[in-house]
């Protein structure tokens, strides 16, 4: 491999330990890890308020209650204060993406970047999955709600991701055919899961 750096892409289901998962990956492969890190690059490189990236964090259509709310952005001279759209933030925060990937090697959760960075070299793009009642188990505990509220979480909060993640993509969220990898994690649990699929990176880049 002549490039040094390389990016992880993680997808998730929710509950799936793959926050956990990209964190142990990262380490393991000595990268940097982004996930809400994101919306704290989009923001400064955009000059907007955090809050506009945190309401869209992964989400389409929050721009029919946004400006019910009084967020205002850096400075009324803001460049991008007559261009605002759910469209520019999600370039801001792609332009955020793609600037990360272009100083050290980088694991990105959700957010696209398997799609922004499409064309960049040395790019793994992994999507953990999970059994229900594994991940309702996983909610529950990080949430403490019951068990009906945490398959409502999951099944909306999922809901939100795929419509996000197809609309700005043109693939389809979690399908097999969007990743280099899909796995299990409530097969084997996090560390080994995390295991299978650093052997796959290194062998799938010829790092070995």
């Amino acid at each position: 491999m002549l490039n040094n750096k390389i990016i992880i892409n993680v997808g998730r289901q929710l509950g799936s330990g793959g926050h956990d998962i990209a964190r142990m990956l990262a380490m393991d492969f000595n990268a940097k890890y982004y996930d809400k890190e994101l919306l704290n690059l989009a923001a400064k490189e955009s000059g907007f308020c955090e809050k506009f990236f945190e309401q869209n964090d992964e989400q389409r259509g929050f721009l029919r209650t946004l400006f019910h709310l009084h967020a205002p952005h850096m400075g009324d001279n803001n460049m991008y204060s007559n261009d605002f759209s759910q469209e520019n933030l999600f370039k801001f925060q792609s332009d955020a993406i793609r600037k990360a990937a272009q100083e050290s090697s980088c694991v990105f959760v959700g957010r696209c970047a398997d799609y922004v960075l499409r064309d960049y070299p040395n790019v793994v793009n992994v999507f953990v999955t999970a059994d229900m009642d594994f991940r309702i188990d996983q909610v529950m505990h990080k949430q403490n709600i019951g068990r009906e509220e945490a398959r409502k979480f999951i099944e909306n909060g999922e809901s939100k991701r795929a419509a996000y993640y197809n609309y700005y993509t043109g693939k389809k969220w979690g399908h097999a055919s969007s990743y280099d990898l899909c796995i299990d994690s409530s097969k084997l649990g996090l560390q080994a899961t995390e295991h299978i699929i650093a052997d796959f990176i290194r062998k799938y880049l010829d790092l070995d």
